[in-house]
């Protein structure tokens, strides 16, 4: 394929690669004198047009290019003209031959057709744009014709016909123009792209139906157009208008385009507040005007009835097919025609589509084109009708939305009918449908002060929904607070309430001071009217310290709650969690130890089945986590996603999902805590949490430096340091450190693992979270021990013995007796291990004991106790493999190997004549290593030799393999090696978590 033939936007269309790789093969097969057809189907807006002008642009310089468009003089046309066509300067005139220019104008009705279209088209010799001739009426010609007269016309090159708009053509046009395309083939020479609406004009042809453009895309066109990419001089969008001009945008790249360039510079960021609705849509919407007024009356008047009944659903949800039914037969549309138009889409044109009981438009932006393109009173009528039906329903599950058609139909402010939309949007409605309503009821609203509360409250539903850059769009539209919140419902919550949804926001998706100060200011001013939203503006608050790991404002926070209103066990958990950091640890723990089992009972914590509301079986999570009990974690970690699968918020089950993973972390449970974290994740991203996906990934980082690979454990890490460390988020950065420290000990680079944990464990100004950096500390023992670093460990060991005294986690005292293993003189290592083992006996936990094991062998090993070395050795390996812990398997192995017995499936040979065979499997651990660009004293520290031992097997494995040089070994084994990662000899955490 050659360059001239690949289709290159000067202008980039984002999101159409599929597009343009099919047209890049038709453009081929063009060149190779063959032909064929493609019809590019799409609602108006999409990017049909600018298809058919790169296809022209990339064909141009190997054959001729006719460009058939429709004119504004009527319904179908052609032309030839780099000007009337809108093609792109570097098409050209000389693009078009004058034959095949004139081969096409005699075979379609110009004048004579039903709209008298003109016809034109540019000579081969002329340098410039040229005017349309007048008018004339041809012989009408047959499509072989047709083909002729193009394949003549064309001088023996490949042509290309591209025909835009072709569904505004006359019939006449249409008909000859899709029998021509059906008839190419093999041979042929010329090529037809169709770019039309998406009717049945060309149904017999192959077509490429567009659809909006996903998120991405459209994200990236606004940038470029608004200016947003390198070298801009412009201010940047702000992050409200954005997200707004995106929802509104709908993916349609030419209604995001009159969407931006109707928006002055100050709207654009955020200086002005935007209008609503927004201006500029009107010339897409019009564009579906000729569907719309083609179709009979009963077709039109039930898509109004359809566009109508969407205005009171979540949007995308469509409306209820039974509605539409009764809708449409109390307007006297024939019950023939109804379930014809319910059942199929023929009376519809395919506008309508069913699936199950609801009805959707296609496409989306139709019903919004329906509306427009209704007159006021209709549009009125329609919803007054819905209205009442929806009324005569009865029940809950009609009030609302009928107070939502009225809400439609009513020509100005309301201040009663926004009072009863305001009162009815309570729950058991989802909060996308409170939000809506709490938004009309604000659009009714004439008081300004109330009106702005009425958006607040919108907000906060919103936000609680999931859909942030919707409530921060409302949030733009609040002014500045009352000064009182007298004649405010309860709902609106009065002043404090705007505050209070800017902080919620902040907290899942901003930095962390931001949404602790936020909250707390937010409680101030909730208090004397709205304790109850106070007292959740001041628990965020203190999650928002907690997740900092701020102690301090934790206490502050926590401090200002009130408890007494909340019963005993909120009482509890409050005074316990501060009791605990305040270093009450004794104290506090009594007191969380209630919040499990209120009664006393200690039998199956009655919390688990007393407590309905997923908030407070969230907070039980965290309190048997701060004492240890990560069983009853795991159980109350179940239950409170259970609940909020059950009874919501959508918005709290990232939340649920990364507490019980981390629970399920805490107990070994790694697989489990990899599925719940990755679900977490993805809800994380589709409610606009972007602090939860740090969080997410930092667990799942863990259960990586686990189970491997350690690609993932890096990609996981990594993505969790850049959303944690510009937000402030001290507890996901300090866990994806410990995840990569571990994952360095997994493949025996323990100078790299000290390095990154030292500065977490240690007192600076670098000290991670502290309610999970003790947890790093059995880890950084170990690779300060394997690494040969030295230093003073026995105040960190002393550290971690005070918190495995207090917390009742199974696994401390196992790990404290093999950190005092590590650390312990040649004569008590012994005792040390086998205490630690025992306690693993009575803990359970495949890894870490496999871990214990390990260390275990390898000091045997070291100690030349080899043979006593096995047993452990091979047990670790067994645990290892059982939990899935790759990496740590092959550690173990390797150590299994070395201590002379062979691992089955484990020695890879390099190379197919067996390169490594001649050597002992301690040589051919050695050769990896130094192949992989390993010194002496590396290697020596990763397999626990000295380096005297590793010099005198390497000089064993030069003359075994007759090489020379480090260099010549990396050679010989280098297919089968991949390079050692060298790491700085400084600790590696430049975006540290800020500790405390």
């Amino acid at each position: 394929m050659t360059s001239s033939t690949t289709v290159r936007s000067p202008h980039r269309l984002y999101g159409r690669g599929g597009e343009l790789a099919i047209i890049q093969g038709l453009l081929t097969r063009l060149r190779q004198g063959d032909g064929g057809a493609l019809v590019l189907a799409a609602p108006p807006g999409l990017g049909r047009t600018a298809l058919l002008r790169e296809a022209a642009s990339a064909h141009r310089s190997r054959g001729p290019v006719l460009y058939g468009t429709a004119s504004a003089a009527g319904t179908a046309a052609a032309t030839a003209s780099a000007d009337s066509a809108g093609l792109p300067d570097p098409v050209g005139p000389a693009a078009y031959t004058g034959p095949a220019a004139r081969a096409a104008s005699a075979g379609r009705a110009g004048s004579a057709d039903r709209g008298g279209r003109a016809t034109h088209a540019a000579p081969a010799d002329r340098a410039g744009p040229v005017p349309a001739p007048e008018p004339f009426t041809p012989e009408p010609l047959t499509p072989e014709e047709l083909l002729a007269r193009l394949r003549d016309g064309s001088t023996g090159r490949p042509l290309l016909v591209c025909a835009d708009d072709a569904h505004a053509w006359d019939p006449a046009c249409r008909t000859a123009l899709a029998a021509a395309a059906r008839r190419l083939g093999p041979g042929s020479g010329v090529g037809i792209l169709i770019a039309a609406d998406d009717g049945p004009a060309f149904a017999e042809l192959p077509t490429r139906r567009l659809g909006p453009l996903d998120e991405d895309a459209s994200a990236a066109l606004l940038d470029r157009l608004a200016g947003a990419g390198a070298g801009a001089t412009t201010d940047p969008l702000d992050p409200v208008v954005r997200a707004e001009l995106l929802r509104e945008g709908a993916g349609n790249p030419r209604l995001l385009t009159a969407l931006l360039g109707h928006l002055t510079p100050g709207r654009l960021t955020g200086r002005t507040p935007l209008p609503s609705p927004l201006p500029g849509a009107e010339g897409v919407l019009e564009a579906y005007a000729y569907r719309l007024d083609a179709l009979p009356a009963p077709a039109r008047a039930l898509l109004l009835l359809a566009a109508a009944a969407q205005e009171h659903e979540p949007a995308g949800a469509g409306t209820d097919a039974l509605l539409l039914l009764r809708a449409g037969t109390r307007a006297g549309l024939p019950r023939d025609f109804l379930d014809d138009a319910l059942f199929g889409p023929a009376a519809t044109e395919g506008l309508l589509q069913r699936a199950g009981s609801r009805v959707h438009f296609s496409p989306p932006l139709a019903a919004r084109a329906v509306l427009h393109h209704t007159p006021p009173a209709r549009r009125r009528a329609a919803h007054e009708l819905l209205a009442a039906l929806l009324g005569e329903a009865g029940g809950r599950a009609g009030t609302l939305a009928a107070l939502a058609q009225r809400a439609c139909a009513a020509p100005g402010p309301d201040h009663a009918l926004a009072a009863r939309l305001e009162a009815a949007a309570t729950a058991p409605y989802s909060h996308a449908e409170r939000s809506s309503a709490l938004a009309r009821a604000a659009v009714l609203t004439p008081d300004p002060p109330l009106r702005s509360a009425r958006f607040a409250a919108a907000a906060e539903q919103a936000a609680h929904a999931g859909d942030p850059d919707r409530a921060r769009a409302l949030l733009a539209r609040t002014a500045a607070p009352a000064e009182t919140g007298s004649g405010l419902a309860p709902t609106t919550g009065g002043p404090g309430l705007a505050p209070y949804v800017h902080g919620l926001l902040a907290l899942r998706s901003g930095p962390a001071v931001d949404a602790h100060e936020a909250l707390l200011a937010a409680a101030a001013l909730l208090g004397p009217h709205d304790p109850g939203r106070a007292l959740h503006a001041l628990l965020g608050a203190a999650d928002a310290a907690w997740v900092r790991g701020d102690a301090g404002g934790y206490l502050e926070a926590m401090g200002r709650v009130d408890p007494t209103p909340y019963g005993d066990v909120f009482a509890s958990y409050r005074a316990g969690m501060c009791a605990v950091l305040a270093g009450r640890t004794a104290e506090g723990h009594a007191l969380l130890r209630r919040c499990l089992d209120p009664d006393g009972s200690a039998e199956g914590h009655p919390v688990l089945r007393r407590c309905p509301d997923p908030a407070g079986l969230l907070r039980a999570g965290v309190a048997a986590l701060v004492l240890g009990e990560v069983a009853a974690a795991c159980r109350i970690g179940a239950r409170a996603l259970g609940a909020v699968r059950t009874r919501g918020p959508e918005v709290l089950l990232p939340q649920a999902l990364e507490y019980l993973a981390y629970a399920e972390l805490r107990a070994g449970l790694h697989a489990a805590a990899r599925a719940h974290a990755l679900e977490g994740l993805h809800a994380a991203r589709r409610t606009g949490q972007p602090n939860s996906s740090a969080r997410l990934h930092a667990v799942l980082a863990l259960a990586a430096s686990v189970e491997g690979p350690a690609e993932a454990c890096a990609a996981h890490c990594d993505a969790a340091l850049a959303g944690a460390v510009p937000h402030g988020l001290a507890q996901p950065a300090t866990l994806a450190t410990w995840a990569r420290g571990r994952a360095d000990l997994a493949v025996g680079r323990p100078e790299e693992a000290a390095a990154r944990l030292g500065p977490l464990v240690r007192p600076g100004p670098r000290q991670g979270h502290f309610a999970v950096r003790t947890l790093a500390v059995p880890c950084y023992v170990e690779a300060v021990v394997l690494g040969g670093r030295g230093g003073e460990l026995s105040s960190v060991v002393d550290e971690f013995a005070a918190w495995a005294d207090r917390t009742a986690d199974p696994q401390a005292p196992a790990q404290l007796a093999r950190c005092r293993a590590l650390t312990a003189p040649a004569d008590e290592a012994d005792a040390r291990y086998a205490e630690a083992l025992a306690h693993h006996d009575r803990a359970g936990g495949d890894f870490e004991r496999a871990r214990t094991l390990l260390l275990y062998g390898q000091w045997l090993r070291r100690r030349r106790r080899t043979r006593e070395a096995r047993t452990p050795l091979r047990d670790a390996l067994v645990a290892f493999q059982r939990c899935s812990a790759r990496a740590w398997a092959e550690r173990a192995g390797g150590e299994l190997r070395a201590a002379g017995e062979p691992v089955a499936g484990a020695v890879r040979d390099t190379g197919g004549d067996g390169v490594l065979s001649a050597l002992t499997p301690q040589q051919q651990r050695i050769a990896r290593c130094v192949a992989e660009g390993a010194t002496n004293r590396e290697v020596a520290l990763r397999l626990s030799l000295s380096p005297r031992t590793v010099d005198h097997h390497l000089r064993n494995v030069f003359a075994a393999l007759s090489v020379r040089s480090r260099t010549e070994l990396a050679r010989l084994l280098g297919p089968q090696t991949s390079p050692m990662p060298r790491t700085p000899r400084t600790p590696l955490s430049p975006q540290s978590p800020q500790g405390p």
